[in-house]
């Protein structure tokens, strides 16, 4: 028999999940929705339903029979689909819409911390523009502004100058380029020190950490450019010590997760949490209610356990088994459309990847015209290649990298090498 799966996405992240679930030996169809034409050469069946058509997507899976549903992106979860899946009597893996919020909201993100006591950087929320301009020339740089709410990854400016500050403040508060997510900032202290992304299974009051990836935010070579959703990423970190690890998980993610229970927005899931590495041990920089992108195709290249029986288990109410490789490292690069994160062109003709063996390419901003895969979105794929030593991953992804022909597209040369700074 095995089980039948829908995934909720469209980008690489969705291809990494829907591509382990299939691995699984008690899974017999995994669907996406809506996908990408890129999937397809895994097997996963795409389904033409977008991601906020809820009803839609609730009939496909009572007709289908869908054992339960997996949600990628952050805004179907904030727009309730969890809960709606429920009220339908189905099962869906993904925080309900309240427990979602902490990615929702900066500033609610931050009230949780506060009042739990969870370590992040001292900050303040503003609506308007004349005081948060006013706190930022107090303050001085370097400073982070943050949209209050969701922006595609897009809406954090680390400044390093007040008139870079003040000019982000300007584009949020009076020209609106985040629309409602931008009419409320959040303004806090910058701080320094190694970045990580801690990602956890997570049921009501039960944490299951995953193995740590750093994400590269920024566009170009040594993070120079703007933000963007991701540039790529590795995994363990080798500067990040395992007793670091522990510590966040103890003071940050654990007291979090029963923060939110107590707040009656208890969370199942995917909590991510961004944290830096400061002289006075781990900080909280931002919270997700779902897997990162880049992240997940690297984090789950690390785990020795069938996926899909963990997420079975969380949604079964049973224990999952939970095991990570000991050794070894993977690393990720994202291939992104010139241009990219601001505009950038579509419909350019994509490499052949069947050749590749043991390096995996997951897809995000494609489709495909007349039987050929051509760009159609700013991340346009991934490249993952996994190694026994960090050097040994990267060298086998910018060897595929190197040798091929990337015309129309760029990426960073320098994934992975914070780890050798």
């Amino acid at each position: 028999m095995g089980l039948t799966i829908l995934v909720i996405g469209s980008g690489g992240r969705e291809h990494v999940i829907a591509q382990k679930l299939l691995q699984s030996p008690i899974v017999k169809t995994v669907y996406c929705a809506k996908g990408n034409d890129g999937m397809k050469k895994d097997g996963i069946q795409l389904v033409d339903l977008a991601e906020n058509d809820h009803s839609g997507l609730i009939k496909f899976a009572k007709e289908k029979g869908v054992d339960w549903t997996f949600i990628g992106p952050e805004i179907p979860l904030l727009n309730g689909i969890v809960d709606d899946f429920a009220a339908a009597g189905l099962l869906a893996f993904g925080p309900l819409k309240e427990a979602a919020f902490i990615e929702g909201s900066k500033d609610f993100a931050k009230k949780i911390m506060k009042k739990y006591k969870i370590p992040t950087a001292n900050h303040q929320t503003f609506f308007d523009f004349n005081d948060a301009r006013d706190y930022v020339i107090e303050k001085g740089a370097p400073i982070v502004i943050k949209a209050d709410g969701l922006a595609a990854g897009k809406g954090v400016v680390v400044a390093e100058t007040t008139d870079e500050a003040i000019d982000a403040l300007k584009e949020m508060l009076k020209e609106n380029k985040f629309g409602s997510s931008g009419t409320k900032v959040v303004i806090e202290e910058f701080l320094s020190g190694e970045e990580f992304s801690l990602l956890a299974f997570v049921r009501g009051q039960e944490v299951y950490p995953m193995v740590i990836a750093q994400d590269h935010k920024r566009s170009y070579d040594n993070d120079l450019g703007p933000n963007t959703g991701g540039m790529g990423a590795y995994s363990p970190v080798p500067q990040v010590p395992d007793r670091l690890v522990k510590e966040a998980v103890e003071t940050i993610v654990k007291p979090t997760v029963r923060g939110m229970a107590a707040e009656n927005r208890s969370f199942t899931g995917i909590l991510y949490t961004g944290l830096i590495a400061t002289k006075t041990g781990p900080k909280v920089i931002e919270f997700n209610a779902r897997f990162g992108d880049p992240e997940t195709q690297v984090v789950l290249q690390r785990l020795e356990s069938d996926f899909a029986q963990i997420i079975d288990d969380l949604l079964k109410g049973k224990q999952p088994d939970i095991q990570w490789k000991k050794e070894g490292y993977s690393v990720g690069v994202v291939v992104a459309a010139e241009g990219y994160p601001n505009d950038y062109k579509k419909g350019n003709p994509l490499p052949n990847f069947s050749y590749l063996e043991s390096e995996q390419v997951y897809y995000a901003g494609v489709k495909e015209v007349a039987g050929q895969l051509v760009s159609n979105g700013g991340r346009v794929y991934l490249i993952e290649a996994s190694g026994k030593s960090l050097v040994e991953a990267q060298e086998a992804v910018y060897n595929v990298l190197n040798n091929t022909d990337t015309t129309g597209t760029f990426y960073r040369k320098d994934i992975g090498f914070k780890a050798f700074d």
